[in-house]
This record gives structure tokens, C-alpha cells and sequence, in this order.
């Protein structure tokens, strides 16, 4: 079973995934990413554009084993055996489900530093799609 995202879809939401652009609500400050129709926080719908630094730190991670992911990531699996993803805290505060890449298994680890970078993902409709995937920050670098 695969989740299908049409290409006017994706081609819409290319900014906020490949620049991590999320929504900062203009009556309440919450700060969104991906942006939402209407704030959790206060239910208004009013944004303005906020560029996010793509730092943060490993929320919680799993290793999904051959099999166990959607169809669009069988290539992947094919090739490495396994996925490693999970929640990123960014710095700003947002949480954002994501894959995790350079890294070994091992080495993955709850609070270790990560940065965004603009990866492959998948194949969909003969298209490339491609979105933000987090690698290991190590000390002393930047995003």
C-alpha cells in the first residue's frame, strides 16, 4: 500500500519541504511545519513565512525492516534492507516525521544533533520527488 501525493500537490508544497518553510500564526505566534489551513493553537488561518534553520535533535527513531514501509520506498528498501526514521525536534520547536540518511544503525541515538538536507525520496507518476531528510550534525558544524 502506498500514499499517493499527486504531482499538483507536491509541485504546491515544494517550498515549504525543499527550504523548510513553515507558518507563524499571525495571532498567536504558534509556528507550524508543515503549515496548516488554520493554527492549533488558536484556530486562526492568517500566516506569515518562516524560514527554518533544518537543526535539531533526534525525538524518537525506528529501523523499518525490508517489507515494512510504503510501496514508493520498495526501491530504497531493495537497496539497503531497511529504513531508519523518525521524529525530529527542530530547533525552533516543531516536530517533523523524517528518514534519517549517513547514518550506521548504531549510531542512531535519541538527542543526538541532526540537520536537514535536500535527498531523493521517491519514484511517483515517473517523477522524482524529493524532500528534506536528516543527517548527523556533529559538533562545532551548521545545517
Amino acid at each position: 500500500m502506498s500514499a499517493y501525493f499527486s504531482l499538483p500537490m507536491y509541485a504546491a508544497s515544494s517550498g515549504q519541504r525543499l527550504r523548510l518553510i513553515a507558518g507563524r500564526c499571525r495571532s498567536c505566534g504558534a509556528l507550524a511545519y508543515p503549515q496548516r489551513a488554520a493554527c492549533t493553537g488558536c484556530g486562526q488561518r492568517a500566516f506569515d513565512e518562516v524560514g527554518l534553520s533544518g537543526r535539531g535533535t533526534i525525538f524518537t527513531y525506528t529501523i523499518i525492516a525490508r517489507g515494512g514501509a510504503p510501496a514508493e520506498f520498495d526501491d530504497q528498501q531493495t537497496m539497503t534492507g531497511r529504513i531508519a526514521c523518525g521524529i525530529v525536534e527542530l530547533e525552533e520547536g516543531p516536530r517533523v516525521i523524517a528518514q534519517f540518511a549517513d547514518w550506521e544503525d548504531a549510531d542512531l541515538a535519541i538527542g543526538k544533533p541532526v540537520a536537514a538536507v535536500v535527498r531523493r525520496l521517491f519514484d511517483q507518476e515517473g517523477i522524482v520527488r524529493y524532500g528534506a531528510k536528516f543527517v548527523p550534525l556533529r559538533e562545532g558544524e551548521g545545517a
